[in-house]
């Protein structure tokens, strides 16, 4: 995949509309111990979750999801197991974002601005700890120096941690597309509120609409008029009253 075809891949991505069945800060608590498993194994869990994705079949296997300019010349077509697990170990990091990107581009999930945060600030913070330590390097100051190894070791951290929450996103959604939490319905009708207009700043109430009163807030639909005339005026034929006498 070349330049320009990335480039319009992430502007596709941001015409998504799905989402994540759980956010970064909702993994741990989706799944506790398999973001632990996460954490600890990192690899194993990335070269797991990269063949469920391909449905376990490993003749779809190409380097990196094929969003690498090296995907489709490393031989994966003769040997795709191993060709994986050289790249969950020597790639870490491309293995899992190439395992995001193959299940976004699957099913059309956009990424949150809270989960764009949290991988912003752990690759700035990796920024900036390699600017402290060539600071440091150059200028040969202690006091740089330990800001460096202290910036260092916080985004060593803050990596292993995100890359486990990634994974577990991955692991459930995978769990989402697999039924693994019960069968979703194929129509279901949405409820009075998610109905309602978003600028409405009131909901509309369940079951018969309320009369609208005079300097009633905008929001509320108005009451149900039948043809013609209101009834509360009387009509054309009705003129001149009954009795009535010139």
């Amino acid at each position: 995949m070349g330049l320009d075809d990335q480039v319009e891949k992430m502007e596709v991505r941001k015409s998504y509309r799905n989402v994540w069945h759980t956010n970064l800060l909702s993994t741990i608590s989706a799944d506790t111990p398999y973001c632990l498993f996460s954490l600890f194994c990192g690899p194993c869990v990335s070269y797991m979750l990269r063949k469920r994705a391909l449905y376990n079949d490993m003749s779809r296997y190409v380097c990196c999801a094929g969003y690498l300019p090296c995907s489709g010349k490393c031989g994966e077509s003769k040997c795709p197991e191993l060709c994986l697990g050289t790249e969950v170990v020597c790639c870490f990091c491309n293995s899992v974002a190439s395992t995001r990107f193959l299940l976004q581009d699957e099913f059309n999930i956009q990424t949150t601005q809270c989960d764009n945060c949290i991988i912003g600030f752990m690759f700035c913070l990796q920024q900036l700890a390699c600017i402290c330590s060539l600071v440091a390097c150059i200028t040969g100051n202690d006091e740089i120096g330990d800001l460096a190894q202290m910036l260092s070791c916080l985004s060593d951290l803050v990596y292993c941690s995100v890359c486990a929450c990634i994974q577990t996103q991955h692991k459930v959604e995978m769990d989402k597309r697999d039924g693994k939490f019960g069968p979703q319905p194929a129509m279901a009708v949405p409820s009075v509120q998610q109905m309602s207009r978003i600028d409405q700043p009131i909901p509309p109430h369940a079951g018969y609409a309320p009369q609208q009163a005079y300097g009633q807030p905008y929001g509320y639909p108005p009451p149900p008029q039948t043809q013609g005339y209101p009834p509360a005026y009387p009509q054309p034929h009705a003129y001149p009253p009954h009795g009535y006498s010139r």
